[in-house]
């Protein structure tokens, strides 16, 4: 009876016979929640029904913008290969065709969105705005799912288009299309690299699609320059390149993903990464602005560790970080954040451009507590080095695997870092990727498996180790010579000392057992602590004991 009705109202409208305004918005109404109702009939029709894949089995499925698209993550049963599976409602015949047109009648009718309006939902509106206006025109149309058109017009205008359900996916940190009819394939935390479904087998597409992602980033590319790195929005990092101008396979790219919600010294404690202990040694070194280096691969989760040892920085630091892409994100409020520009000149002309030595030697006008540089390669790691002499403290990811390694390659060209320099980087800390067993076969997991006090040059003290067979950290921390130098410049003893990182492992602890992560939560208690270290370690005892767990301060 409703649908009669609507289809009804639907009539008068393209008859002209609705002439009020109100009857007009009340029939746009009507379409948009008839919109919704398909749209909870689809979803219910996805519940019931069963997937089967022919050779491959479903390990793990999860939404990705329901109804109209989710995750599969198939293995193959012959080889134990993994496919990333893009599950979405496909379009008919039909619906492809208005589709189409009301695609065209976007590219004809949509304005640029006005300066004060987020372009994002600008797009969306106008996008839902047109597919109505065409439905009611149309009339009644048998077979066709209005909602699943809405959908595939709000992504290919507003969102990513093809790639859109991957850059929804939280899970994937990585988007690699290698060139045309190849898998794009999607960096993801729990299987590493994997396959997707989505193949470019069109040129013109996949070209197309590169030309939308660098123009969504504010930037261009074409014949003359095939090559970009840029921002999109929502601080995805972009690397493209166009056609065949440097790529022999066509088009590509690949896109870092941003995280909005960044991974917390927490959830480094629930994942394994470090343990309370070892956090409670990191939090002190931190806290007394001990200069520190971050090591490891690429993907190891350099900038992640980078960013959750920051937050335990104390809230009245000033604190200036230094990077080619924004990626840190601090809950300090004295923080400036500086962002490298490249230059846009051509050939040898570096027009305009803004290095992060520039940056970095800037940066000493801001009078800093800390300077975080998000990773030295080159001559602006000597500048970090005289800041930290004169007294700064400092924080960079490096490249390397080893604290050997890293010495070399920082007092090589092109960082040419002087050897009597490098003790000034008081500790060096080395996360990895490893695999472990567990019961549903290998996983990839990472851990911080060495932690080095920099003595002097060549002479670096084990302080923490990861046990790959127990999965355990040990903390060496009476062979501390930084711990000995925090005790004596704040004129305590070793029992200070020993009761300082049980205090704080407990407050660890506690966030971890109460679940908070957030990085403006788990700032919150970190500042807490500082103001009112007593009752903040009382609460925390106090609930880990009710809870029947065994406090960390007892194992020190």
């Amino acid at each position: 009876m409703a649908r009669l009705k609507l289809l009804a109202k639907i009539l008068r409208f393209r008859l002209g016979h609705a002439t009020s305004k109100s009857e007009k918005a009340e029939t746009r109404k009507d379409v948009e929640e008839e919109l919704v109702r398909e749209a909870i009939e689809v979803s219910r029709k996805r519940a019931t029904q069963r997937l089967v894949f022919k050779d491959y089995r479903v390990v793990e499925s999860y939404p990705l913008n329901p109804p109209w698209a989710y995750a599969r993550i198939l293995e193959n049963v012959k080889t134990g290969e993994k496919l990333y599976y893009v599950d979405e409602v496909p379009l008919s015949e039909a619906e492809q065709k208005i589709y189409k047109n009301i695609m065209r009648i976007l590219y004809w009718e949509i304005k640029p969105p006005p300066s004060n309006v987020d372009p994002q939902e600008y797009f969306v509106r106008e996008a839902k705005r047109i597919v109505i206006e065409y439905r009611l025109k149309l009339g009644r149309t048998p077979g066709i799912t209005w909602s699943k058109i809405l959908y595939y017009v709000v992504r290919d205008v507003a969102g990513f288009g093809p790639i859109d359900p991957l850059m929804r996916d939280p899970h994937i940190e990585d988007i690699s299309c290698n060139g045309l009819g190849r898998p794009i394939y999607v960096w993801h935390r729990r299987y590493e690299y994997i396959p997707t479904n989505i193949v470019f087998e069109d040129e013109e597409e996949l070209d197309s699609l590169v030309v939308k992602l660098v123009h969504m980033a504010g930037k261009h590319i074409s014949v003359a320059f095939p090559v970009v790195d840029a921002i999109l929005p929502g601080g995805h990092r972009l690397a493209a390149t166009y056609k065949k101008e440097v790529s022999t396979s066509g088009s590509t790219f690949t896109i870092r993903k941003f995280r909005e919600d960044p991974i917390t010294i927490v959830d480094m404690l629930r994942g394994g990464v470090i343990d309370p202990l070892v956090g409670a040694y990191l939090w002190l070194l931190v806290e007394h602005k001990m200069a520190g280096m971050i090591m490891g691969v690429t993907g190891a989760g350099k900038t992640s560790t980078l960013n959750a040892l920051a937050t335990l920085l104390r809230p009245n630091l000033k604190v200036v970080t230094i990077e080619d892409t924004p990626e840190l994100r601090l809950p300090l409020k004295n923080w400036v954040q500086l962002v490298a520009r490249p230059s846009y000149g051509i050939g040898a002309e570096k027009i305009g451009e803004i290095t992060l030595f520039d940056l970095v030697k800037i940066s000493l006008r801001y009078r800093p507590d800390i300077i975080i540089v998000g990773e030295v390669r080159g001559e602006e790691a000597y500048v970090l080095f005289q800041a930290m002499a004169t007294g700064h403290g400092g924080m960079t990811t490096l490249h390397a695997e080893h604290i050997d390694a890293a010495v070399k390659r920082l007092t090589s060209p092109p960082m040419n870092i002087p050897p009597s320099y490098i003790p000034l980087m008081r500790f060096a800390l080395l996360i990895r990727r490893v695999i472990m067993e567990s019961e549903e076969g290998p996983r990839v997991v990472r851990r911080v498996t060495h932690v080095w006090e920099i003595v002097d040059y060549n002479n670096y003290r084990l302080i923490v180790e990861w046990d790959p067979r127990k999965d355990e950290h040990i903390l060496k921390h009476s062979e501390s010579t930084l711990l000995r130098e925090i005790m004596e410049s704040k004129g305590k003893d070793w029992d200070w000392v020993e009761e300082e990182l049980g205090r704080r492992a407990v407050i660890l602890q506690y966030m971890l057992a109460k679940g908070i992560r957030y990085y403006k939560d788990v700032a919150a208690i970190v500042y807490k602590y500082y103001s009112q270290p007593h009752s903040m370690y009382t609460e925390a005892r106090n609930y880990l004991a009710s809870r029947g767990m065994r406090p960390a301060d007892t194992i020190v």
